[in-house]
C-alpha cells in the first residue's frame, strides 16, 4: 500500500505564504474584509496565481490570517473569565475586546459576522461567545450587569467600535477606550 508523504513546501514557497499573510493582515486591519485578493497579492509581490495556490478563497485567507487575533480573543476571555469576581472581568474583556478589534478591523467584521463558510473561524468565533455568555452570566449572578443583558448586546458594541474611522491606528485605540468605558456604564446594573 502507499501512502501519500506529507508535503513540505520548498524556501520560497514558504516565503511566498508568509509574505500573503503578512499582506493580507495589514490590508485587513486597515481596510476590512472588502479588499480584492488580487491588491493582497500585489501588497505581497506575488501573482494572483500564486495567491490562489495556497489560499483558494478569501474566507480560507481570512481564517489563517486572524488566527492570532482568535487567539488573544480567546485568551482575553478566559483572563475574565479566571478573575475571582465577575464584573471586573467582564470589563476588562470588554476593554481589552474593544481595544484588540479597534486594531484590526478585518477582524471585527470577521468576528461580528462569522465571516461566511469560514468554518474554522466560526466555531472559534462560537467558543470566545459560549465563554463570554458564562462571564455575562456570573456577572448578572453577582448583581452587577444588567439584567436585561443578552449577548447580542456584546455583538452589537463590537460593531459599533467596528465603526470608528479615524486617520491612526492610535486614535482609534483612544476612542475605542473611551467607547468600552461608555459600554461600561451602559451595562452596569
Amino acid at each position: 500500500m502507499i501512502g501519500r508523504l506529507p508535503q513540505t513546501l520548498r524556501s520560497d514557497a514558504l516565503d511566498n505564504r508568509a509574505r500573503i499573510l503578512d499582506a493580507a493582515r495589514a490590508v485587513f486591519a486597515a481596510e476590512g474584509l472588502d479588499v480584492p485578493m488580487r491588491e493582497i497579492a500585489r501588497r505581497a509581490r506575488v501573482g494572483p496565481a500564486t495567491l490562489y495556490r495556497r489560499f483558494p478563497t478569501k474566507q480560507a485567507l481570512a481564517t489563517e490570517a486572524f488566527t492570532e487575533q482568535m487567539s488573544a480573543c480567546h485568551t482575553i476571555v478566559e483572563e475574565g473569565l479566571a478573575d475571582p469576581n465577575p464584573w471586573h472581568g467582564f470589563c476588562l474583556v470588554i476593554e481589552k475586546l474593544c481595544e484588540l478589534h479597534a486594531r484590526n478591523r478585518g477582524f471585527t467584521t470577521a468576528f461580528t459576522s462569522a465571516f461566511p463558510y469560514a468554518m474554522d473561524l466560526a466555531a472559534e468565533r462560537e467558543h470566545a461567545l459560549t465563554s463570554l455568555a458564562e462571564l455575562a452570566r456570573r456577572a448578572k449572578d453577582a448583581g452587577q450587569l444588567r439584567a436585561d443583558f443578552v449577548l447580542d448586546d456584546l455583538i452589537l458594541m463590537l460593531m459599533a467600535n467596528g465603526g470608528l474611522h479615524t486617520r491612526s491606528t492610535n486614535a482609534r485605540v483612544a476612542a475605542s477606550r473611551r467607547f468600552a468605558a461608555l459600554a461600561i456604564r451602559a451595562f452596569r446594573a
